[in-house]
């Protein structure tokens, strides 16, 4: 079945850095910068303060614990992406790598596990995580970072 061609000065869509439409509006992208954080963060948070209690009742204290690891998760979280906006291919994966190893650790400690375990944990994670994000960095992204294909 053949498709017509594209003709001269018609209406193209929108691309972004990959190359494939866009089909949010710039918007849409500020909103999601700003509720990505923010719900990862409470859900983060609500998991934190949930491994804490282990199925007791929810407490003030339990609370409290919550909302502060929500808030650290948050900073943490717009921090990360922020510089890892602006580094190499190797530096991005190795700090979402650390994020992501030291945000699993964490929650793993708070099941009242040992330090020593939860590290380990931490760090299988994190090896995981760096693996699979640098494959797909060093497969996406030129030597200076740009965005290909």
């Amino acid at each position: 079945m053949a498709h017509a061609a594209p003709a001269p000065g018609g209406r193209t869509a929108r691309t972004g850095t990959s190359g494939l439409p866009d089909v949010f509006s710039a918007r849409a992208h500020r909103v999601a910068s700003v509720a990505v954080p923010i719900v990862l963060g409470l859900v983060y948070g609500y998991w934190a303060a949930a491994n804490r209690r282990s199925g007791g009742e929810i407490t003030g204290w339990n609370l409290l614990f919550g909302f502060v690891t929500a808030a650290a998760f948050i900073v943490l979280y717009v921090a990360v992406r922020w510089v890892a906006e602006r580094t190499i291919r190797e530096v991005h994966a190795i700090l979402w790598a650390s994020f992501a190893g030291g945000a699993f650790g964490f929650l793993y400690s708070q099941t009242d596990k040992t330090v020593l375990r939860s590290a380990l944990m931490g760090l299988v994670i994190g090896a995981v995580f760096f693996a699979v994000l640098f494959y797909r960095y060093y497969t996406h992204e030129d030597a200076q970072g740009r965005r290909i294909g």
